[in-house]
């Protein structure tokens, strides 16, 4: 019973996400229609392509904003004595986001053009740490 409702509401989600798809999908191409005759279709798909990371992105902002909220509301940390690297990037990256955007994208940049390094740096990371004596 439990089993089958859940596969019912599994196999209802993926069809309301293939709907959702489809019409964003449809949008994209109405879009694109319209703008074929006032620019050239390179032009078009350049701008459909622009709509559609412009409302990426502001849902992500607004879904940051609800998360950070809540987060806000729910739970007051109190400050940690000392160096917290952790919350200096997110700091940083509140203060400047275009400047982190640029790091990051400089950063995996670098990352593609030096796999080994990136693959030790990587494994400096993951690996676990050897048990203390």
């Amino acid at each position: 019973m439990i089993f089958e409702k859940t596969l019912m509401t599994l196999a209802a989600a993926a069809a309301i996400a293939a709907a959702a798809a489809v019409g964003v999908v449809s949008a994209a191409f109405a879009v694109y229609a319209v703008l074929v005759p006032l620019v050239s279709p390179a032009g078009a798909a350049a701008i459909v392509a622009a709509v559609a990371a412009l409302i990426v992105a502001v849902a992500g902002m607004i879904a940051a904003r609800k998360v950070e909220g809540s987060r806000n509301a729910h739970h007051n940390a109190p400050p940690q004595a000392g160096f917290d690297m952790t919350a200096k990037v997110v700091e940083i990256v509140r203060d400047r986001p275009i400047v982190s955007i640029g790091i990051g994208l400089a950063a995996g940049i670098f990352a593609l053009k030096n796999p080994t390094l990136t693959a030790a740096v990587a494994k400096a990371f993951l690996d676990p740490k050897p048990p203390q004596r």
